[in-house]
């Protein structure tokens, strides 16, 4: 499974950003999709998660709240929304696929990986 992600860019603080999640593969909906970000010198971390079908998704405590993961699999997408940015949510944003459920919130638990897009908060 080939992923893009987009939708980065510079926003000032309280601002609000999208992220997609693309993908040309066929079996793209049968695949739970998770949102990772790292940050200048840090190691990745978990942002958000949602299950093939979207009925169910998990966030990380920083997000709560703020982020709204979903996906329309007639488009092959899944969507990040970001609201109420902050400067410590500047990152590049990465999404992963796995096919099997399990744990979601580590960057091993996914088989595939694309690459990631920035996201610059400024205060």
């Amino acid at each position: 499974v080939q992923l893009q992600a987009s939708g980065g860019g510079l926003v000032q603080a309280e601002g609000s950003l999208r992220l997609s999640c693309t993908s040309s593969d066929r079996t793209f909906d049968n695949h739970m999709i998770g949102w990772f970000r790292q940050a200048p010198g840090k190691e990745r971390a978990f942002v958000a998660h949602i299950s093939w079908s979207g009925a169910v998704s998990y966030y990380a405590d920083s997000v709560k709240g703020r982020f709204t993961i979903s996906r329309n699999n007639d488009k092959n997408t899944v969507y990040l929304q970001m609201n109420s940015l902050k400067p410590d949510d500047t990152a590049v944003y990465s999404c992963g696929a796995r096919f099997y459920s399990g744990s979601y919130d580590s960057p091993g638990d996914y088989d595939y990986w694309g690459q990631g897009t920035l996201v610059t908060v400024s205060s």
